[in-house]
């Protein structure tokens, strides 16, 4: 049984920034570059039949590439954080394309997000990090900007499920062109 989400992939240069921004977070378990990615809708563990259906319905989609910008940094958590990562700038092309595969997936009578959707690359998953540890590594790296780059497809990744930050495989890729 897989466990898929989508994504779009990160750019090598732009990894290579992002993987600057590690370490000085006591607690943080950090993300290898590798697996870097703006997650689009994430699926969860399905059968193979419906994993099919899917990647099949994926296939239906006709988008422009997106523009991509990275800009600043943020955590995740109500009350104790439970990640940190980089800001992806809302756009409504990135927006349309998320909303797109959302009501594809909801099509084949998979739950929907509960979710805002937020785009953002997570730097590092925080087990053991304190308020104060977050509050001080975002203050130190917080005005994080990178060049921006163009999505020229999205992907359908698999991870298994004992292991949270990858190893993520790319199972298809869909081309960004009208």
């Amino acid at each position: 049984m897989p466990r898929l989400f989508t994504g779009l992939e990160i750019p090598s240069q732009t990894a290579l920034m992002l993987s600057m921004l590690r370490g000085g977070l006591r607690g943080a378990r950090w993300i290898d570059t590798e697996n870097y990615h703006i997650t689009l809708r994430f699926i969860g563990d399905i059968d193979d039949r419906t994993a099919y259906e899917v990647a099949a319905g994926l296939d239906r989609i006709r988008r422009e590439p997106v523009e991509i910008r990275l800009n600043g940094l943020g955590s995740f958590g109500n009350g104790k954080p439970h990640a940190v990562w980089a800001r992806v700038d809302p756009t409504a092309q990135l927006a349309e394309l998320q909303a797109e595969q959302e009501r594809i997936i909801q099509r084949l009578k998979l739950a929907p997000e509960r979710r805002k959707y937020v785009p953002h690359v997570t730097l590092a998953r925080c087990k053991t990090s304190s308020n104060e540890d977050v509050a001080k590594w975002l203050s130190e790296r917080g005005n994080f900007q990178a060049p921006p780059f163009i999505a020229g497809r999205f992907v359908l990744f698999s991870s298994r499920s004992s292991i949270g930050g990858g190893p993520y495989l790319v199972e298809e890729a869909y081309p960004l062109a009208a």
